[in-house]
């Protein structure tokens, strides 16, 4: 891991779409227990969203109250806050390509029991 990537600081809605969808599959039951919070060079406490590419580390601006509204409002998550399943399978099968998404997409696959050893 670099200790050298560029830090972004930026608005959930001002990201690319394709961070976005990252950013969801990496949180699909919401973002507002991932919350960190850190003091900005004015010495004004912020929460963020952390969540990391190859190429940078983001800090995604948010309060309590905007992660669970920006849940709340997006269709790609159901009543409960959490990302759809089939929503959940698309973006995996986008992005599963990407080295540092591994980090964050869970392997459900091998516990079910159904394989035979």
């Amino acid at each position: 891991m670099q200790s050298s990537k560029p830090r972004v600081i930026k608005d959930f809605e001002k990201l690319d779409a394709q961070i976005q969808e990252q950013i969801k599959l990496a949180y699909p039951y919401g973002f507002y227990d991932s919350l960190i919070h850190f003091y900005n060079k004015e010495g004004q406490k912020v929460s963020a969203l952390p969540f990391e590419t190859d190429e940078k580390y983001y800090m995604v601006r948010m309060t309590i109250a905007e992660a669970k509204a920006i849940v709340a409002d997006d269709d790609d998550f159901d009543e409960d806050g959490n990302l759809k399943d089939d929503i959940k399978d698309d973006y995996e099968n986008k992005y599963s390509d990407l080295d540092y998404m591994s980090d964050y997409i869970a392997d459900d696959s091998g516990d079910d029991g159904d394989e035979d050893e």
